[in-house]
């Protein structure tokens, strides 16, 4: 590629007075690429941005593994052992035992909400398998109550807090599914109350965490599931959380049956596919709008074989080859896609920023899981757009370039 070709180029990108419309169709070309790779960047740092902000308020009150049995009883009787055997596995950071049960809970108040009673260590250092303890609010896992009327303390959700008008300092009451006794007066079962203290409430930005969940030592948890000394399972910490699939199995065959491991991809699998589907749906769609301004590339470097018919034969009488000339309409090509691609990049990672530090577009949490709309632009996402752009822009000046190159000399000349 020669001097004098980046001459010609730039000669022909240039407005002249008699090229003008030519010179029109040139910017819009160049704006429909910028508009295309501005789209696609946001876009693509949106669902980037959807997939690690879910990904973090999952793994908030989610661990990495979750060890638990096969069998109706769905209880962990000898987690004691099980956990020391779990402790000693490759990647294993820290294990805790867990019980999940279910409950409805009221602040003595004509409404009330069930919600998922998490019954967790009462431990604020190294046992702790999730972050949960770093969103507590008010309180800790200490779980220091002042009230010795209650059966024990209690760590709301602070959207569940604020719904049932429950603070630190106050009562709740809950009613059991476990333990409820059938009374043949009434013909019906009795089920069990329970009262609590509220000693804090967190808070994870997550709406499904934040309104349902409440949080109780696991001993008392035990008692509250009429567990006894068996628990729901163990929560597994690893050192890398991307290894939970790999880990998981190994786990099961040093345990065996009935004991299985659930890892954190898996349980949120539907959620993450369908957030991957969208991204890849969206990114093709959005590649359409490059591929159109590729067509204003065609339709510009026509329009300007034929506006330079004359020349080009000139040139091409004076010794220029046709490979040369071919050279000058890529060239033309090239650089409007570049040109359009560095403003676009530019303006997407602008408006990304935006989008995300100023939080522009907020969300419904009750359907979104999050309240606004996260942005995070992925580096491999933004080399693969910028490829993208510049080769379909260059693929358009395919056609064009053939149509200048194949010109006879003395035809051209004669065009008027």
């Amino acid at each position: 590629m020669t001097r004098l070709e980046l001459t010609i180029a730039g000669r022909y990108l240039r407005s002249r007075r008699s090229s003008r419309l030519v010179s029109l169709i040139t910017l819009i070309a160049t704006g429909g690429v910028t508009v295309g790779v501005m789209a696609l960047i946001v876009v693509m740092g949106v669902m980037n941005g959807l997939q690690s902000d879910l990904r973090e308020k999952i793994l908030v009150a989610s661990p990495h593994l979750r060890i638990t049995t096969y069998g109706e009883g769905l209880r962990l009787d000898d987690w004691e052992q099980v956990m020391a055997r779990v402790r000693r596995e490759p990647g294993v950071v820290a294990a805790a035992p867990f019980v999940l049960s279910q409950g409805l809970v009221s602040a003595g108040h004509d409404y009330a909400q069930g919600v998922y009673v998490l019954g967790l260590e009462p431990d604020t250092g190294a046992v702790s398998v999730t972050s949960l303890p770093r969103h507590f609010v008010r309180g800790d896992l200490s779980f220091q109550t002042s009230r010795p009327d209650v059966d024990g303390p209690i760590v709301l959700g602070r959207r569940l807090a604020e719904r049932i008008s429950a603070f630190p300092g106050d009562t709740v009451q809950m009613v059991s599914p476990a333990g409820s006794k059938f009374n043949a007066a009434l013909g019906a079962l009795i089920p069990k109350f329970w009262t609590f203290e509220v000693t804090g409430y967190f808070e994870t930005g997550m709406y499904e965490y934040d309104n349902a969940y409440v949080v109780v030592p696991r001993a008392l948890a035990q008692r509250y599931a009429s567990l006894g000394d068996a628990v729901t399972g163990l929560d597994v910490r690893l050192s890398d959380p991307w290894a939970a699939r790999e880990i998981g199995p190994a786990i099961e065959d040093t345990l065996g049956y009935p004991y299985r491991a659930i890892d954190w991809q898996t349980q949120n699998a539907s959620l993450f596919s369908a957030l991957q589907l969208e991204k890849l749906a969206m990114g093709l769609i959005l590649l359409l709008i490059v591929i159109v301004a590729a067509f204003n590339i065609v339709s510009t470097l026509t329009m300007v074989v034929t506006d330079k018919t004359r020349e080009i034969g000139i040139l091409r009488a004076m010794g220029l080859s046709a490979a040369s000339v071919r050279r000058v309409f890529v060239l033309q090509g090239a650089a409007i896609g570049v040109v359009g691609t560095i403003l676009g990049g530019g303006l997407g990672l602008l408006v990304a920023r935006l989008v995300d530090r100023r939080q522009l577009i907020r969300l419904d949490p009750s359907v979104y899981f999050i309240d606004h709309l996260p942005v995070r632009v992925d580096p491999a996402d933004l080399a693969l757009i910028v490829v993208a752009s510049v080769v379909v822009a260059t693929i358009a000046t395919v056609y064009p370039a053939r149509q200048a190159a194949g010109l006879a000399p003395v035809e051209a000349i004669r065009y008027e």
